[in-house]
């Protein structure tokens, strides 16, 4: 056996390039899938936000540009006490007891004014570097979710297939027992069969019509299911029919490239920028600005009495204006003593790092161990299609000789059912095998990380 299974490989070697073939249908109704999976869209959009997070961080280094503009108007009573002062050789006190005044104007403000972010202690750097691999990480995951879209919509149909099959197997089967019916009535009217063998036989047709029944059911669920995935119609995937082989896997796989691996490494490294960035808060923020201003005070009244005489009293000012106001120059801001906030924020980012690093290394560990698992379960998978098969033809071959010897009177009713119901089970037997190997086989691919890159339309 092992013999022959290594000289099918060869044959399967030089025919076959080891690439997942699938029928054009399928090939577009996983394209479908992809476009349609509510979860993979939601990842997207949520991959967009992230980004535009990313951006917006960066975006701290271009200066910022704001107008001001001010208008105003104030009127206010007020009260003026200032020391008394004795004026020396006349014996007068100046300033004596308090003086009220009123006061209005009006005010006029406008200007423009530049910022930049000259240097951040590297916090909008590593902010923005911890947001590229983040996202990447979340883009790597979202690709084990296609794969998983992929896998079920291949295995799906395969299912469909299967269930064609069957339905092609029970009208085989009806097909050869209905041929015996027809020997056994006229067996019966000239007295060499009894009733009895017609009733097994009718009874034997009834069961495939109920199996046929439940084959039809699961067909209509499982298109249902195809067409929720896919958008396609029911009628269409119902007419899709191809050949279910199985798969071939000639590389020597690795999980290095599996995408949870990778993602993994991605978030390690945004949480080593994570870290850089909380450190970064211990220094000073350096940033310059610059500006223009025109301000203006006019219209502008005074009025109280004269501290020696008493005599009202009124200034007026027409205006007071400030044009052009220059500004330019640069600003650090130096947050010395936050109460620990910031050693604990860059404990934290440490110890969310350790946690990745303690994932990466599970991870590689259980990738590692779930791919040897399925390349030993391929290889099983392949010899139990081996035998399916020997099984097959010793049904078919039972049930040829079991047609014979019930026609020449040798075996009875009860065993002639027998080895056709055997032949039914073992030919499905053999679809499921082979069904079983490709689902091994993909995921064999899928533990590996390379499943998208193997699929190739026919």
């Amino acid at each position: 056996m092992k013999k022959y299974f290594i000289v099918c490989l060869g044959v399967l070697s030089i025919s076959t390039s080891a690439q997942i073939l699938l029928n054009e249908d399928v090939h577009r109704a996983i394209n479908f899938a992809l476009e349609n999976d509510i979860e993979l869209e939601n990842q997207k959009i949520d991959h967009e936000k992230l980004e535009l997070e990313r951006q917006s961080i960066l975006s701290k280094y271009i200066p910022r540009l704001e107008a001001t503009a001010l208008y105003g108007y104030l009127k206010s009573n007020g009260n003026l006490d200032i020391p008394t002062f004795n004026v020396p050789m006349t014996d007068f006190n100046l300033f004596e007891g308090s003086t009220d005044f009123k006061t209005k104007g009006q005010a006029f403000h406008g200007g423009i004014m530049a910022k930049a972010v000259l240097f951040s202690g590297g916090q909008i750097h590593y902010g923005a570097k911890a947001l590229e691999y983040q996202n990447k990480g979340n883009a790597l995951m979202m690709d084990l979710k296609a794969d998983e879209v992929i896998k079920d919509i291949i295995l799906s149909y395969d299912q469909l297939q299967l269930l064609n099959s069957a339905e092609s197997l029970i009208d085989e089967s009806e097909k050869r027992l209905n041929k015996e019916t027809e020997r056994v009535e006229k067996a019966i009217s000239v007295g060499l069969a009894i009733p009895y063998d017609r009733d097994k036989i009718k009874l034997a047709t009834l069961e495939l019509e109920t199996n046929r029944t439940e084959v039809q059911n699961k067909k209509q669920l499982l298109a249902l299911k195809i067409s929720q995935a896919t958008g396609l119609s029911i009628e269409e995937i119902l007419q899709t029919s191809y050949e279910v082989e199985p798969i071939v896997i000639l590389e020597d796989l690795s999980s290095q490239n599996r995408n949870e691996i990778k993602a993994l490494e991605a978030y390690q490294q945004a949480t080593q920028y994570a870290v850089k960035k909380e450190k970064g808060s211990l220094l000073p923020t350096v940033g310059a600005f610059g500006g223009y201003s025109y301000s203006t005070l006019f219209n502008s009244e005074l009025s109280t009495n004269s501290p020696l005489t008493q005599t009202p009293i009124d200034l007026n000012v027409n205006h007071l204006t400030f044009h052009p106001t220059w500004m330019v120059g640069v600003a650090m801001k130096w947050e010395i003593f936050a109460g620990f906030e910031r050693k604990h924020k860059i404990e934290e980012a440490n110890l969310s790092l350790k946690q990745i690093e303690n994932k990466l290394k599970d991870a590689q560990e259980k990738t590692a161990l779930q791919l040897e698992k399925n390349k030993l379960e391929y290889q099983t998978a392949i010899q139990q299609i081996e035998i399916a098969k020997q099984r097959e033809l010793i049904a078919q071959h039972n049930n040829s000789m079991a047609e014979k010897q019930y026609k020449a009177g040798l075996i009875g009713v009860t065993e002639r059912l027998t080895a056709e119901n055997d032949i039914y089970k073992e030919s499905l037997n053999k679809i499921q095998t082979i069904i079983k190997q490709r689902q091994i086989a993909i995921e064999t691919y899928q533990s590996a990380g390379v499943l998208s890159t193997y699929l190739i339309s026919k």
